[in-house]
């Protein structure tokens, strides 16, 4: 089953048993998203990151540009504990 379908249906089965508050919240986070053009800042594959430094999981600092010297990046993104 292609991953579309399978999200399509976790979807419909989550809506189907949510309270409705839930959903409405939820409705017009994603309005507010949508209309508020964050997509339109988003950047792209290829597009050039700024340099900027960031504590690791460590809290040790680590420097875009100075990852990038040493060879590809890749970036992991979480927003810590709950």
């Amino acid at each position: 089953m292609p991953l579309q379908e399978k999200l399509d249906k976790l979807k419909e089965k989550f809506q189907s048993s949510a309270p409705k508050e839930a959903l409405d919240i939820m409705q017009r986070a994603t309005e507010d998203l949508k209309n508020s053009e964050i997509m339109e800042q988003v950047k792209s594959k290829g597009d050039m990151a700024p340099d900027f430094t960031l504590p690791d999981f460590q809290g040790r600092l680590v420097n875009l540009f100075e990852q990038l010297s040493k060879g590809p990046v890749v970036l992991g993104f979480y927003r810590g504990t709950w």
